[in-house]
């Protein structure tokens, strides 16, 4: 073997793999999928876990810090991250990943949304103009996010491109058999009447069937006061729910005070990656979720 070759050969044994691509992620469930799509060519840094309300948290210096060094933001978007990711973003110093550029890539922006308000005025609570922002809840809208994640990812990688291909052929392939075995278990639910905390599971309910009778928040963002909760109760006369769901940020009080009085089942979902021992993935929080619904309508 010549020497030039035995160098070739030394030279690729020692050359460094290609850095992977670092993403911040807003939230947990946006995290997970990047994780999926991604594998071993990104480093996944969530910010949020799903013990906080993603819409109030801490413009904190480690977030900056962690933005400064992003390769990739994705967030949800429609507004859910507005009191906190816009200074993170400014404060970063990072001019990739500003709205606009290809290196900020939102969620919400790849699907259609629900409840979009033709106007928005103060006294209606924390809404968003943007139409609700909660899209993960339903898994036919994940399978759109991923497909338009997986071509970000390679535009902003292309030396990975292939690989970012085939592990979204693949996710797809065992997301879209999940999905056929989660509509079977998920038919005795369809038409089940339901009571939220907040108007978090909207996709949830759209996809399942479900019939939200109420919520605990007499507007968004306002916590339950006892003549609202009163008034729900009443309300089981009329329009009775199975239920009462909140996520695992929410206090339990609200929800078990409605469900002891009507004789119903207070239920917390996971709501996002993280949020019950069972929900370590995106299979896993609708595998959990599903489980968790038809065991209190049980």
């Amino acid at each position: 073997m010549s020497r030039y070759l035995i160098a070739l050969l030394c030279a690729i044994v020692t050359a460094p793999a290609m850095a992977a691509l670092n993403i911040l992620a807003t939230v947990p469930e946006w995290g997970a999928l990047a994780q999926e799509l991604g594998g071993d060519a990104v480093r996944v840094y969530t910010a949020t876990t799903a013990f906080q309300d993603p819409h109030r948290i801490e413009a904190r210096p480690s977030l900056m810090a962690q933005a400064r060094r992003a390769d990739l933001v994705v967030a949800v978007g429609a507004d859910l991250e507005v009191a906190w990711l816009p200074l993170v973003l400014r404060e970063s110093g990072n001019a990739r990943i500003q709205p606009g550029q290809p290196a900020y890539f939102e969620a919400a922006a790849q699907v259609a949304r629900l409840e979009t308000p033709a106007t928005v005025d103060r006294a209606q609570g924390d809404v968003h103009p943007a139409g609700n922002p909660h899209i993960h809840l339903d898994p036919r809208l994940v399978l759109r996010v991923a497909q338009a994640l997986s071509a970000r990812l390679a535009q902003l990688d292309p030396g990975h491109a292939p690989h970012y291909q085939a592990r979204q052929a693949e996710f797809a392939r065992r997301w879209t058999a999940a999905m056929t075995r989660w509509a079977v278990q998920a038919a005795p639910l369809r038409g089940v009447g339901v009571v939220v905390h907040h108007r978090a599971f909207v996709y949830l309910e759209h996809w399942l069937g479900l019939v939200e009778r109420g919520a605990l928040e007499p507007k968004p963002g306002i916590e339950p006061s006892a003549s609202h909760l009163a008034g729900l109760l009443a309300r089981q006369a009329t329009a009775p729910a199975a239920m009462v769901l909140r996520t695992p940020y929410q206090p339990a009080g609200p929800s078990d005070w409605l469900a002891g009085k009507a004789g119903i089942t207070a239920v917390m979902l996971p709501y996002t990656v993280g949020g019950t021992p069972a929900a370590t993935d995106l299979f896993g929080l609708f595998d959990d979720s599903l489980a968790r619904l038809l065991s209190a309508l049980r």
